[in-house]
């Protein structure tokens, strides 16, 4: 696809629907806005947009449309799989001004919100109503609610909650057309036509422009615990995870963090938990509920089933402060990777009782290329994130091999009745995977909804598909 580059003429264009003040092309603009937290990748887009209004967002959808001008809507940049990054240039359309929880409706139990809403901005605002959204990605505390719909975000709460997919009830969509659409109705239960909603949560901005998001909400869980158990076996550690549904219990989190990754957590925090040195692996549960006695005895049953796995000495957290000392180190771990090692982050799903399968899998297959690799993730829906070390992996292996490695380990994934993404999105990075969980056709069915949606190839090219 050619597209057309940004002139003066069309930057006079962009003051017109906006004004000065929300047109930017300076250096450091452009800078801030061509990278996200992907690795080190960096695409410069010709121009950064700042609307506030739906009307305005239409009005430079239709006006690139008709020059052929790209587009990629951006938030917070959070995203790890380079789904914000202006690939070909063009207009980074940010959507951070659009910031207003427009509505909390507690009679229906639902909430209308903008797509530059922080994720735990909501949540602190419907939790002071003794509501519950429960999607809590690591980047909660910075992540926008329209990055989260785009990436169909999930976080630990997924477990027993769902995923953002489970929570969206309707869109305000503005199509490369520059038309706006509703995509669906603000009610629970929707049997009409096609379900544009559910179409549109996870495109990465392929489809549309997403400028208003009608959210469900739950009750608030009043009482939770954390438990925090030791394992002498990273494969004990993930075969131990289905074995507690299988005993009959939901936790509201069940997390699997590798040794490695909580001491780098350690290190990057001012946390400090002991851990013995045969310890190779933990599983951080929370449990939660209406009464604390029922969630005592939960954590009793869970306790006896990771006495069968061979746990080591489990920490109960029971207060505040030491269940948030507990959580800090398991959202610090992302952070505390990066500034260890050069590292690919892989995002890897399978079934729960596959994951001790998938954890030896990528060992063996990193001990083929010479890689190592830091694992942790929600081993409660299967979903584990695979840190690959570059470590003392030459340049020119890490360059030229490691994308086999990475291709074998996508296969096992899927072999193991998996997926390459749990809910980081494919985006730019991983693309050139598809073909490994989809066939031919199912590729080229989702190519022709992306040719119905956005004919001209504006929005957000270059993503999801080669």
């Amino acid at each position: 696809m050619k597209y057309t580059k940004i002139s003066d003429n069309h930057i006079k264009d962009f003051i017109n629907i906006l004004g000065d003040i929300n047109v930017l092309y300076n250096d450091q603009s452009i800078d801030l806005y061509s990278k996200d937290q992907t690795e080190d990748l960096i695409f410069p887009p010709e121009v950064v947009l700042k609307p506030s209004v739906t009307q305005d967002v239409s009005r430079i959808l239709s006006y690139c449309n008709d020059n052929c001008i790209p587009v990629t809507a951006c938030g917070a940049r959070t995203g790890l799989s380079g789904g914000s990054l202006p690939v070909f240039g063009g207009v980074a359309l940010s959507l951070e001004k659009f910031n207003s929880i427009i509505e909390i409706d507690e009679r229906n139990l639902q909430a209308t919100v903008e797509p530059g809403v922080i994720n735990q901005d909501f949540r602190n605002a419907v939790e002071s109503k003794n509501l519950f959204y429960p999607p809590d990605p690591a980047s909660k505390g910075s992540s926008f609610l329209g990055g989260n719909v785009s990436e169909n975000a999930g976080g630990p709460k997924a477990l027993k909650y769902g995923v953002t997919k489970d929570y969206v009830l309707n869109l305000e969509v503005v199509l490369a057309s520059g038309e706006v659409i509703w995509t669906g109705a603000n009610v629970l239960k929707n049997a009409t036509g096609y379900n544009l909603t559910q179409l549109l949560i996870g495109s990465e901005g392929t489809l549309g422009v997403i400028t208003k998001i009608v959210f469900k909400l739950i009750s608030l869980p009043k009482k939770d615990i954390t438990i925090l158990v030791p394992f002498n076996s990273s494969e004990n550690a993930c075969s131990a995870v289905s074995a507690v549904f299988r005993a009959g219990i939901t936790p509201s989190a069940l997390e699997f963090i590798e040794r490695d990754a909580i001491d780098w957590a350690i290190k990057f925090t001012d946390v400090s938990i002991e851990i013995k040195n045969e310890t190779k692996a933990h599983l951080l549960i929370e449990v939660d509920g209406e009464s604390i006695e029922e969630l005592y005895l939960d954590c009793e049953k869970i306790s006896s089933v990771m006495q069968e796995f061979n746990c080591g000495d489990i920490l109960l957290a029971d207060n505040q402060s030491q269940k948030d000392r507990i959580w800090k180190l398991r959202r610090s771990i992302g952070e505390a990777v990066k500034l260890n090692s050069i590292y690919k982050e892989e995002d890897t799903v399978v079934p729960r009782a596959e994951l001790p399968k998938l954890l030896s899998g990528v060992k063996e297959i990193g001990t083929k290329y010479g890689f190592s690799s830091v694992c942790y993730g929600h081993a409660g829906d299967g979903n584990l994130h695979i840190n690959i070390i570059k470590g003392s992996m030459s340049d020119e292996k890490w360059e030229n091999d490691l994308e086999y490695g990475i291709r074998e380990i996508f296969k096992l994934t899927k072999n193991l009745g998996g997926t390459i993404s749990g809910e980081h999105g494919i985006g730019f990075v991983q693309k050139k995977y598809m073909d490994i969980a989809f066939s031919s056709k199912a590729i080229s069915l989702q190519k022709e909804i992306k040719k119905v949606f956005d004919p001209k190839h504006i929005l957000n090219p270059g993503k999801i598909f080669l």
